[in-house]
């Protein structure tokens, strides 16, 4: 799943990217100053910036995996769909509808997402929680994706955002761990979504996409809402919701595997 979600990210998301002066390439050290400026330009305090990036270090490991995944994603539907959606995910998937009713149910109330998009999505991508978050320390994968130029701006834009998660108290910094494009908690949030979307479900003051599935489950339905999700809608390939699912993940054969898994959940 990391592989697809990094591919799409690099090669799709690059729209709406702020724009930040800090020069990217050159001394690593001096660009991390740089961005420091920026992010306390921002809003981010001196105490903030300082943990999360004193001493952060180049990471040539996220690079490489970089370039590798640059290419399209060449697996066809049923190709895909096989390795993703077995019969143990299915029952997994399952018991979690069954776990979380009175939730999702009070979320679909509310956002207009069914249960079954909701777990098929939290399914996919770390396994409802028990699975692969990702074991990247953040900071360090944003930092060194900001400061290659190919794509900085989008970069420094994530890297001020997962400043802000921690900012605003949401994660602490030994919570600040996820995968190679700094992609965070159980449905797998850019820093950037996880400002614009995330939702304190279980009131205790703190958007929690780590270890709170009320806020895990809302959010990623906030997501879904704000895209245009219309409540009640079919969610087949052409339809206005399977479109509002590229905001999730813009590969059509992941949407088409997010609609198949969600339909046998409902079975």
């Amino acid at each position: 799943m990391i592989r697809l979600r990094l591919a799409v990210i690099l090669t799709t998301l690059m729209v709406a990217a702020p724009a930040f002066a800090a020069q990217c390439g050159g001394d690593f050290q001096t660009f991390v100053a740089n961005i420091s400026r920026e992010a306390q330009a921002a809003g981010i305090s001196q105490g903030v910036i300082s943990q999360a990036l004193g001493g952060v270090t180049q990471d040539g490991a996220v690079l490489a995996f970089d370039r590798r995944q640059r290419g399209t994603f060449n697996k066809t539907f049923e190709q895909y769909v096989a390795t993703r959606v077995g019969a143990g995910r299915i029952k997994t998937g399952k018991t979690m509808l069954q776990r979380h009713a009175s939730l999702l149910s009070r979320i679909e109330r509310q956002f207009g997402v069914p249960p079954q998009i909701l777990v098929a999505i939290w399914g996919l991508e770390t396994d409802f929680g028990a699975g692969d978050m990702g074991k990247l320390p953040v900071f360090r994968v944003l930092a060194t994706m900001a400061h290659d130029c190919r794509r900085t701006e989008l970069f420094q834009g994530e890297l001020i955002a997962a400043l802000k998660i921690v900012q605003r108290g949401d994660l602490g910094l030994r919570d600040m761990i996820g995968a190679y494009a700094g992609e965070l908690g159980q449905t797998q949030f850019l820093p950037s979504s996880y400002i614009k979307y995330g939702v304190d479900y279980d009131g205790n003051g703190h958007v929690d996409l780590r270890h709170s599935v009320p806020d895990v489950l809302a959010s990623t339905a906030n997501l879904l809402k704000t895209s245009g999700w219309r409540a009640g809608g079919s969610y087949e390939e052409g339809s206005a919701n399977f479109d509002a699912m590229r905001e999730w993940n813009r590969a059509t054969v992941y949407r088409k595997t997010i609609g198949y898994f969600a339909d046998r959940l409902a079975q």
